[in-house]
């Protein structure tokens, strides 16, 4: 059925890299849990817009993946007035891959663009690189 739309994919995405990152030693730790939260946010945004709870469906998602076996085939039925858990692949309910990948893909990619261009900001603020003998620096004019 065209309106159920499980969000499945983002869960599992988002349970396995909270794992990888509790066994990723230092800062990126940090950074590797805020990528997985990241994930949570189709979901959310898909459990408001139909008037469900996005806490109670994130618990409820969470919950049905810890099953390694069925976990991740575990979703969401959007159609549902509760938060039902359904199994995808029994429904046939499934994610078009180039769409997620690339969607993914160009969301990091901007991500990261943002985090290097802030990277300059801050250097430039701490000091960063003298401009060479003779010639004025932008920013102060």
């Amino acid at each position: 059925s065209s309106g159920i739309n499980a969000e499945y994919g983002e869960i599992e995405l988002a349970k396995q890299l909270m794992t990888y990152g509790e066994q990723t030693p230092g800062m990126e730790q940090y950074a590797i849990k805020k990528f997985a939260e990241a994930f949570e946010v189709f979901p959310k945004i898909l459990a408001e817009n139909t008037g469900l709870k996005a806490n109670e469906v994130l618990a409820n998602m969470y919950n049905a993946h810890q099953d390694k076996v069925s976990g991740m085939n575990a979703g969401i039925n959007l159609e549902a007035d509760n938060c039902e858990i359904m199994d995808v692949v029994e429904r046939q309910v499934f994610d078009i891959f180039l769409t997620k990948h690339w969607g993914i893909k160009f969301a990091v990619n901007a991500a990261c663009t943002v985090l290097v261009v802030d990277q300059i900001i801050m250097a430039k603020q701490a000091g960063g690189p003298k401009p060479r003998k003779g010639q004025a620096d932008p920013d102060d004019e």
